[in-house]
């Protein structure tokens, strides 16, 4: 009998950096130098190669992803015989801490918004739907925070399914990297979008299913297209690290940072303090709760030590 390889039936189909991108084809770039320097986080390391070789494809695979949305949606209204406003594409884009996931987010908003029919492109993260540290505290969750239990995802399902039903304009809560909690009574307003982007550490997570059957969301229900962005668990470490070390010198020197306590600490003392977090929060986090969900993405990034990504994998059809 003939031997199947696990390529051979892997729901992804796996691309090379260089396979990948010659999919760009004729997929203008629409950025410039500078706006990719202001678009990425302070320890990646995006550049222009990087949104031509890996960015410019995908946007042109989601131009395609969300024409052939809008057509079926045409064809769903001409079957019912109804007259629904159309709703936003959603993306979700998921991760461990200190992958990049805001920079992907960043860049891909840019890059959309720029299409030829200039779509409206909202990005929000949801962070702002952690509970208050007031809570967290209460709950003795501020160990736990980020994990799934630290979220309002009841608030967070009725804000996606809002977003889904065409109501507008629809409010999310706002987080505070600084103060490192979520902001009272600070809103941002989603108002009909062409496209909303999601960005979180837990965006894929399913949960228990019910053992009676019933229905049960989850955040991923309500996405048009998810991107899980992935790395070594030695490379995160180094990645979180740095940037910790970093933060010193920058946010953590506000008197108003949470973590500024952690401003003057040697280099050899912060370097144990961030690998402590990392090993007793945010590993626990990426192990038990984040990386189980990277078989649920339609597109995962594989990125190497040098915050390039080396890798493509995309969900076959």
């Amino acid at each position: 009998m003939e031997q199947r390889t696990e390529a051979d039936v892997s729901p992804y189909r796996v691309f090379s950096r260089s396979d990948w991108a010659t999919l760009r084809e004729d997929t203008p770039m629409t950025l410039e130098p500078a706006e990719v320097t202001r678009l990425r986080s302070m320890h990646d390391r995006l550049d222009m190669s990087e949104v031509e070789d890996i960015y410019l494809p995908l946007s042109r695979l989601l131009s395609l992803y969300v024409a052939a949305t809008q057509n079926l949606f045409r064809a769903q209204q001409g079957f019912l015989g109804t007259e629904d406003a159309k709703v936003p594409y959603i993306i979700g884009v998921g991760g461990s801490v200190a992958v990049g996931k805001s920079t992907t987010a960043r860049v891909l908003q840019a890059l959309l918004a720029r299409w030829p029919n200039v779509p409206k492109v909202d990005l929000i993260t949801t962070d702002g739907f952690l509970y208050p540290n007031a809570i967290l505290d209460r709950e003795g969750l501020m160990e736990k925070k980020g994990f799934p239990e630290s979220y309002d995802l009841p608030a967070l399902l009725r804000f996606l399914s809002d977003i889904k039903a065409g109501q507008h304009p629809v409010r999310a809560p706002v987080y505070s990297h600084l103060i490192y909690d979520v902001i009272p009574n600070q809103w941002i307003e989603i108002d009909r979008p062409d496209i909303l982007i999601v960005e979180g550490l837990n965006v894929l997570q399913a949960g228990r299913l019910p053992k009676d059957g019933k229905a049960v969301p989850f955040v991923s229900d309500f996405f048009d297209f998810s991107i899980y962005l992935d790395a070594e668990e030695d490379v995160l470490l180094s990645w979180y690290v740095s940037r910790f070390l970093t933060l010193r010198g920058t946010a953590f020197a506000d008197p108003k940072s949470y973590f500024h306590r952690y401003a003057r600490l040697s280099d050899d003392d912060a370097i144990d303090t961030a690998t402590s977090i990392w090993e007793r929060i945010n590993l626990v986090n990426l192990r038990e709760n984040i990386l189980p969900t990277r078989p649920r993405a339609d597109l995962i990034l594989k990125k190497s030590e040098s915050h390039q990504v080396e890798e493509v994998a995309l969900r076959r059809l």
